[in-house]
């Protein structure tokens, strides 16, 4: 089971995201709370694998809360899931050491994907997010993708679609294939790349 602490100042948000993952059975939400104030110490005392941490909070925010949750207990997962997706949150939040960042529009099923994608290790960003991280990257460091002899043409074809920052539903529309089927190339180009989650892929893909 995936222990999860929900954080947000909103009642509502929390009570819809509680229903969403006690649905699922590798899910458990073991707490909620409704400032950052609040989850400092909940995070210390429940021992959560994944924190879904909002940021705009009053008194102590999301950005604070997560830098020190993880201060405390640096095997905590931290995913933001906010509504703001502008670079003045996306970067203190990864600067505070959150693992992920997705924003309250997602679809439920690529909230729950961040969820268990966190838990393992990997970083879960909401496309735009991805493209933006991946775009800034570039401009600051150009360069060509390196050849790689050992890819497919059908891995080619998702890895350039990583790049620019596609979800698997995108890619698996625009590829014709199913999302199953891109979640296993992806696989295989992490492995074989070296890349220890997707947005390292993405910018491999575009030779940074």
């Amino acid at each position: 089971m995936i222990r999860v602490l929900l954080v947000d100042d909103q009642h509502l948000i929390r009570a819809g995201l509680r229903m969403l993952c006690d649905a699922q059975p590798d899910i458990e939400v073991v707490g909620e709370a409704d400032s950052g104030r609040e989850a400092i110490p909940l995070a210390g005392r429940l021992l959560p694998d994944v924190v879904v941490m909002d940021l705009r909070m009053p008194g102590v925010d999301g950005i604070t809360a997560t830098s020190r949750i993880l201060a405390e207990r640096p095997a905590t997962r931290v995913l933001v899931l906010t509504t703001f997706g502008d670079d003045d949150h996306l970067y203190p939040a990864l600067t505070a050491g959150a693992c992920g960042f997705l924003l309250k529009d997602a679809p439920p099923t690529e909230l729950l994907d961040g969820i268990r994608r966190a838990a393992v290790g990997d970083s879960p960003f909401s496309p735009e997010v991805l493209r933006r991280l991946v775009q800034r990257a570039v401009h600051a460091r150009p360069g060509s993708p390196p050849a790689l002899p050992g890819l497919t043409a059908r891995e080619r074809d998702v890895l350039n679609l990583v790049a620019e920052g596609l979800s698997n539903t995108e890619i698996a529309d625009q590829l014709h294939i199913g999302v199953t089927t891109v979640k296993t190339h992806i696989t295989s180009l992490m492995t074989k790349t070296d890349s220890p989650n997707r947005v390292r892929l993405a910018l491999f893909a575009r030779g940074v």
